[in-house]
This record gives structure tokens, sequence and C-alpha cells, in this order.
């Protein structure tokens, strides 16, 4: 399967938010996304995208002030 685990870091750590995430989709000026698992499951998570590592199948946030 292609989808990957959304993670937010806080301190240097990596915290997991969702896991087998299929659509990642910005809203409001990119300072936000919505996320969707491969089993319908949705979260926004508030913050910008940091790094994707797509053979890891990770996808990580940062939080913006």
């Amino acid at each position: 399967m292609c989808e990957a685990n959304a993670y937010l870091i806080r301190d240097g750590q990596e915290e997991l938010v969702m896991e087998s995430v299929d659509l990642v989709e910005p809203e409001e000026n990119h300072s936000q996304y919505r996320l969707v698992s491969i089993f319908g499951e949705q979260k926004i998570i508030r913050g910008r995208i940091t790094r994707m590592h797509l053979v890891d199948h990770k996808i990580l946030f940062e939080k913006m002030e």
C-alpha cells in the first residue's frame, strides 16, 4: 500500500497523529491540512509540512505559531 503515517514534531520527537493516511489536503491558506485515512477517519492538523519520507511512509508536520 502507498499510504503513510502522519506525525507532529514536538520537542524534537515524532508524535503519531494518524495512521494509514490516504489524502492530505491544504486548507485555510495552507495553515492547516485535512488528513483522511484509508478507513475514512478525518483530522485537521494546524501547522506546516516539514518533510515527507515516502519510502518510510512518513509525513511530518510542525506547528506554526
